[in-house]
């Protein structure tokens, strides 16, 4: 996910995102390289313009130059600037190592400073500290806590005289009187290919976590597989959510902007996404409420999980032309202030403790399925390597083209899994 990892978290996407992705932009912000000036490429459009305003506030005469780019953008060329020396002095980095842009990734080369010694760092709880460091050594602001679920426009909800089901029986009827009804159930934009993991991964949640809690640890021994475990479950329901018609028509010629739009717009009932979409999905429609609930994978309702971990930091570039100032950064996201102002914006919840920040009530489930223990990190967090996750996304849109299948996902998944690190 592109997002979404999912880490106690939620998660994410995400993120997801996480996991978070986001259309591009730049900001200028007074010219390059200066004493007062910091470069900044973050994927949190939406929310790090509110952050970067506070903090050039906090800070007067600092200066912020920094662009905005989607998740699969951004990932494919932060490596590429890191280790051309191109690279920014603050930069998005996801928790964990299930991605290009992820902690162990760029940590692992040496392109990421060490912020152990920084005053957040040993107040990160431990789910999310785990995430964050690489060998015991904190590379990774994590300010956020993100979910995947079915975030509905109440509005839409209301007008279609629906309500969110809670079992997998309930979820196909009510995509079937959502579509009988001419508004789809749920947005689905995987022309962006981030975007498929999220579906999959709010099903696997239960589907495979449910009963076997451990079953990371027994993926790391070798003891099970995706191909010959619960994994397959989950596929199967996604494309059973495809065929039942929970999604508008042609979900790879819809991208994750025109999938806010449907779901902002109430041209479908809701988006599967994680929490930060909410952010985006009230800037289209600031009328709308929208509220996140668990996508449900079986007919026991006290069986569902949700997807929630860390969301995706700051990293401050090793080699920063200005290493002061990108520390000064990373601490205002870690502090009260600047936490606060990102998980409002996003529709999130904190990392860190006692930073008196109010759950938006849009929210309200996700923030009691965590304080419940119901949730499970987004699964590429845990991943021994990148690939795994590139082959999935890549892999979800062949099947949904017909040019792959279920199984064949999943044994090349079981491959690059295999690889190790």
């Amino acid at each position: 996910m592109n997002t979404r990892t999912v880490t106690a978290a939620i998660a994410v996407t995400t993120v997801a995102a996480l996991l978070a992705a986001c259309s591009g932009g730049t900001k200028a912000g007074g010219s390059g390289g200066g004493s007062k000036t910091l470069t900044l490429a973050s994927v949190d459009q939406g929310s790090i313009e509110d952050v970067v305003k506070a903090f050039e506030k906090a800070n007067p005469g600092v200066k912020v130059r920094y662009t905005t780019s989607g998740a699969d953008q951004y990932q494919q060329q932060i490596r590429t600037q890191l280790s051309s020396g191109t690279a920014p002095d603050v930069m998005s980095v996801w928790p964990g190592n299930g991605n290009p842009g992820a902690t162990y990734v760029l940590a692992k080369p040496g392109y990421l400073r060490d912020l152990s010694d920084q005053p957040w760092a040993a107040k990160m709880p431990p789910v999310i500290k785990s995430v964050a460091q690489y060998q015991g050594k904190t590379y990774n602001a994590i300010f956020g806590q993100n979910g995947i679920g079915a975030v509905y426009n109440q509005q839409a909800m209301a007008k279609a005289g629906l309500t969110p089901p809670d079992t997998w029986t309930k979820l196909l009827d009510f995509c079937k009187a959502a579509k009988a009804k001419g508004t789809p159930a749920f947005a689905l934009g995987n022309q962006d290919n981030w975007v498929t993991q999220l579906v999959l991964y709010a099903l696997v949640a239960t589907s495979v976590y449910s009963h076997d809690p451990d079953f990371d640890k027994k993926m790391q021994s070798g003891q099970v597989t995706f191909a010959t475990s619960p994994w397959t479950t989950a596929l199967d329901k996604y494309l059973t959510m495809e065929k039942t018609g929970c999604f508008q028509k042609n979900p790879l010629g819809t991208n994750y902007e025109a999938g806010q739009q449907l779901a902002a717009t109430g041209r479908t009932l809701g988006i599967v996404q994680g929490n930060w979409v909410i952010a985006l999905l009230k800037q289209k429609n600031p009328k709308a409420t929208f509220t996140l609930k668990a996508l449900p994978a079986t007919d026991t309702p006290s069986e569902t999980l949700i997807p929630a971990a860390a969301g995706a930091g700051y990293g401050v570039n090793a080699k920063a032309k200005n290493p002061e100032l990108a520390l000064k950064f990373v601490n205002f996201v870690m502090s009260p202030q600047g936490m606060n102002l990102f998980v409002t914006k996003q529709g999130g919840l904190p990392s860190l403790p006692d930073t008196g920040f109010q759950v938006d009530p849009s929210l309200t489930e996700l923030s009691q399925f965590i304080r419940s223990n119901r949730t499970v990190p987004f699964m590429d967090q845990r991943w021994p390597n990148a690939k795994v996750q590139q082959t999935m996304l890549s892999g979800l849109q062949e099947i949904f083209s017909g040019q792959s299948t279920p199984q064949k996902l999943l044994k090349e998944m079981d491959g690059d899994y295999k690889a190790g690190s």
